[in-house]
């Protein structure tokens, strides 16, 4: 390195090495190298340590990327390396599936009791609703303290971190449009009696053409500070280089690390007598959405709540596309077989109301906004069913998951005939109105 340019910053390196234990670790273990084994307790707090450490470094190479690719692309590539330890935990509960469907015809249950079919499913799902019922609330919650907070301080805030109110800009449409036409795809799924592969390329098709649509807007001169500034300043070469690798590192710590964090967390569960179903549902997306609840946390608190919600929007359409789109591929190539994944009573319910709440989740950012009112009736709901999924007994429950569906349907239906003008608007501005056209009327907004 030239003696003239600065060297790597102290958090940076921080962020590296508090990632080393766990992937050492979870690497050695992968190579089939001797390594230590740790108490589930301990295993959770490494290998959740390194994701952290990780998380940050995928914000800092997202913000740099921002000087040579579109803001909405450089977030939409954050949220997909984000959400690796959701597509490693996922992928490992379909090969299960898969392996003892290949075996036997049918899922039985394993030795925990619980349909590998349906632990295929139950992580997804859970992770979607713990996505969207606890990161979109928090990240309100967290860009309102911000903003309060820079306001005493006698800060600027932007208008999109005005307290109790995340507010979006034009060119973040297309998130928030396909989200919504895969979320219309996925309402019919509950009527189904498996995932197969045409729901796969439809999803996957989604998602490429998502991916086009972002990859199609210019890139902004961001504002940046810090780690990411100091990525930024670099030459056109080493700037790139930089930034690819810090994405490259936190992906690898995120793949060695997540599968056994999860393990670590289920396990420690299970040592206290909690269900295997409800562990794979509720406490493994502790540890698969930890890195893009993270990402969007530090996004907030800097006053930066539109980047903060796009990222977690990103996220959602890569889960609710993606995901759920290989699901049934890797399940086909572990059972060699091609009639899909098979779909429970139980399973169906969970698509329902995954789909019933990303409809609603659809249906309050039409206005290009998320409001506290919003997060919290998001947060309510999501809390209910969350309480009722452990208290109530079987029947019970499934009863209260079709009544909290027809509740988010209606209460997305109010809402988008409430705001049909929205509707239309952010719509085109998602699909066909150029990213120059979009951008310039954000930049109008800020300046006002």
């Amino acid at each position: 390195m030239p003696p003239n340019r600065p060297r790597p910053p102290l958090p940076l390196l921080i962020a590296v090495l508090v990632a080393l234990p766990g992937t050492c670790l979870g690497g050695a273990f992968y190579l089939g190298l001797p390594h230590p084994v740790l108490p589930p307790p301990l295993a959770a707090a490494v290998y959740g340590v390194a994701i952290i450490g990780a998380a940050f470094v995928l914000s800092w190479a997202a913000e740099a990327a921002q000087v040579d690719i579109s803001a909405g692309f450089a977030l939409a590539l954050l949220a997909l390396l984000a959400v690796l330890p959701e597509y490693a935990v996922d992928f490992v509960f379909s090969l299960r599936a898969g392996h003892v469907y290949a075996e036997h015809g049918t899922c039985l249950p394993g030795p925990g009791g619980a349909n590998p079919c349906s632990l295929a499913l139950a992580n997804m799902t859970g992770a979607n609703r713990v996505l969207v019922g606890v990161g979109w609330p928090l990240v309100v919650l967290v860009a309102t303290l911000a903003a309060v907070r820079a306001r005493r301080a006698g800060r600027h805030s932007s208008a999109s971190t005005a307290p109790g109110r995340v507010t979006m800009q034009r060119s973040m449409s297309a998130e928030i449009v396909f989200l919504g036409i895969a979320t219309l795809y996925s309402l019919h799924l509950p009527l189904r009696t498996s995932l197969t592969l045409l729901d796969a390329v439809v999803l996957i098709g989604i998602f490429v053409v998502y991916a086009v649509r972002l990859a199609g807007a210019p890139a902004t001169e961001p504002d940046l500070i810090g780690t990411s500034a100091w990525v930024a300043d670099l030459g056109r070469t080493p700037r790139r280089t930089t930034y690819i690798a810090m994405f490259v590192v936190a992906a690898v710590v995120i793949l060695t690390c997540a599968e056994h964090f999860a393990e670590g967390l289920v396990q420690t569960g299970s040592q206290l007598g909690v269900d295997q179903f409800l562990l794979v549902q509720w406490v493994a997306p502790l540890a698969s959405e930890a890195p893009e609840l993270i990402v969007a946390c530090l996004y907030a608190a800097r006053l930066k709540a539109s980047d903060s919600l796009g990222t977690l929007l990103s996220s959602k359409v890569n889960q609710w596309t993606l995901l759920v789109g290989t699901i049934p591929i890797v399940f086909a190539v572990a059972s060699r077989s091609t009639s899909g994944l098979p779909l429970d009573t139980q399973q169906r319910l969970e698509l329902l109301l995954t789909a019933a709440q990303s409809l609603f989740a659809v249906s309050l950012l039409v206005t290009l906004g998320l409001t506290a009112r919003g997060a919290i009736t998001l947060f309510v709901l999501f809390a209910v069913q969350f309480v009722a999924s452990i208290t109530l007994p079987t029947d019970a429950d499934r009863l209260l998951v079709v009544v909290l569906a027809g509740v988010y349907l209606l209460l997305a239906l109010a809402q988008l005939l409430l705001h049909r003008r929205d509707l239309l608007r952010t719509t085109r501005d998602g699909l066909v109105t150029p990213y120059d056209e979009l951008e310039e009327a954000d930049r109008a907004t800020a300046g006002q």
